[in-house]
């Protein structure tokens, strides 16, 4: 197939890229630079460097590949900026996947696949969390994810288009050859390597009064590699199916101090971690049902522990000390 990538110069699109042409599609990727780096591309694939708020470059672009599928990762993505500057994501985010999505339906595109969020389940009534939980955005980001939900049902209804929503819960871990390189950092992985690298001094664990087992937050971490594989495998099925909803995460929870603690382990390193204040919004558990891709799909997570995730972001790192810009 020709599978047309947005955003597949950041961190987990380039890591889908790498996997399409493993499976042996024919890849173009579409991405503006902002947090991506086109030194993570891999060469067999095709390159525009365009943005997404251009619209006659979108239709350029898909002109010349003339794509079947998109795999969609271009976003904004930081929740904290989300609530300071709202309308870049529900005015941006989503003005840009209108632009991709109605510009795929005119150039005949038959499936779409769009890089969703866990955002959308602020407040669970069930841990683990199911793809038909209630959707209470936690963020304007997570809304805006929401948005280009609804959007992609509405081009279903009206016009034909076959999507697949998968839900991230936390995206972690390396490849060899691709890894996670954002200007801020936010995640907590990288965050608790570069302490260990010598990069920055302590982590802060925001909160260890929560309601788990050592007190701080527990999350579900999911390898790259893992969610690439989930990509291929929804992209496959839309060739029968017509929409598709997952959640992705291993079904596995692992606490912040779980978290600072295997990065000890691994990288035989000190890492000096201080206690903060709660953060707000942030919620004791998330943990992903999964159960759904897997039965229907047959997905299974290859990562399924902290510490094999934490070894292979570890190891990227380490022959990556400044990211990219090595």
């Amino acid at each position: 197939m020709k599978v047309l990538v947005t955003g597949g110069a950041g961190y987990i699109g380039s890591v889908a890229v790498d996997a399409l042409l493993a499976a042996g599609h024919e890849v173009a990727v579409l991405d503006n630079l902002y947090q991506g780096h086109r030194a993570a591309v891999n060469p067999a694939a095709a390159f525009f460097e365009a943005d997404l708020k251009d619209r006659a470059a979108v239709d350029r672009v898909m002109g010349e590949v003339a794509p079947d599928s998109i795999m969609h990762f271009a976003a904004y993505t930081l929740v904290g900026e989300s609530v300071e500057n709202p309308f870049k994501y529900l005015g941006e985010s989503v003005g840009n996947a209108v632009n991709l999505i109605s510009s795929a339906v005119d150039h005949g595109v038959k499936r779409f696949i769009f890089s969703s969020t866990a955002n959308l389940f602020d407040d669970p009534v069930r841990i683990p969390i199911a793809p038909d939980e209630r959707i209470v955005p936690g963020s304007p980001y997570g809304e805006s994810k929401y948005f280009v939900e609804r959007i992609l049902h509405w081009a279903h209804r009206t016009k034909g288009l076959r999507y697949a929503c998968l839900r991230y819960f936390n995206a972690s871990g390396c490849t060899p050859t691709k890894g996670e390189d954002h200007d801020p950092e936010t995640h907590l992985i990288p965050l608790v390597i570069q302490v260990a690298l010598g990069q920055r001094a302590s982590i802060k664990i925001f909160g260890d009064d929560y309601p788990t087992p050592d007190g701080t937050c527990v999350r579900d971490y999911i390898h790259v590699e893992d969610l690439a594989s989930a990509h291929l495998l929804a992209l496959e099925a839309l060739h029968e199916r017509e929409v598709l909803h997952y959640n992705l995460g291993n079904g596995n929870g692992f606490s912040v101090k779980e978290v600072v603690e295997t990065v000890r382990e691994v990288s035989g390193r000190e890492v000096t971690a201080e206690i903060a204040p709660r953060r707000a919004g942030d919620p004791a558990t998330l943990i992903a049902d999964s159960t759904r891709i897997r039965e229907e799909l047959g997905w299974q997570p290859k990562y399924a522990d902290l510490r094999s995730i934490v070894k292979s972001a570890w190891d990227w790192h380490v022959a990556h000390p400044e990211g990219y810009a090595d």
